[in-house]
């Protein structure tokens, strides 16, 4: 337990505590936002679970997918492409959207899975031989943030509006015989 003093920030001893003549705050702790394993997505077949839902949005920065899980907890894959530059960059992005993500997973809908990608339009930025460096360095936590919250936001809103998502295994007409004239 740590206790502070209002007119000094030292840590005291209870011995020292109850000799000192000063008011006594007990310090709340600070609830720790931890991205364990249990709340990733590692397996090849658990980022196809989400990419075949066709749940998705997009902006300049960041490419979203989702769909739901039965966890209770959100859980979140990373997917950075050669396509954004060498390993110290798509390195760099990693950690970015992990910590962006890890921040906000109080903020975004729990017993959903996120698979977060860098957009196209970014990867070829990023690539670019002489802005490249300056994007990279360009690219801070809030800016992930941001756009991770509000891609989301979009994510939800896009089916509480009631459009509907094309069926990732949509029945065709192919094979099938009418019961017309033409069946006979």
């Amino acid at each position: 337990m740590t206790i502070f003093l209002r007119s000094s920030p030292l840590r005291m001893s209870m011995k020292q505590m109850s000799a000192a003549k000063g008011v006594v705050e007990i310090a709340e702790p600070v609830k720790r936002l931890t991205l364990p394993k249990n709340r990733r997505l590692v397996s090849n077949r658990q980022f196809k679970a989400v990419l075949d839902r066709r749940r998705r949005a997009g902006d300049a920065l960041l490419t979203l997918w989702v769909a739901e899980n039965r966890c209770g907890h959100a859980r979140l894959g990373v997917s950075v492409g050669k396509s954004c530059g060498n390993a110290v960059v798509r390195n760099r992005l990693k950690r970015l959207i992990r910590e962006a993500f890890r921040l906000s997973q109080e903020q975004v809908p729990a017993g959903y899975d996120y698979v977060l990608m860098v957009s196209a339009n970014m990867a070829r930025k990023l690539k670019h031989p002489k802005h490249g460096p300056e994007t990279v360095r360009s690219m801070t936590r809030q800016k992930v943030q941001a756009s991770l919250l509000a891609l989301a936001r979009t994510c939800f809103e896009a089916d509480s509006t009631g459009r509907s998502r094309p069926d990732p295994i949509a029945p065709t007409n192919e094979g099938t015989i009418s019961q017309g004239r033409s069946a006979q």
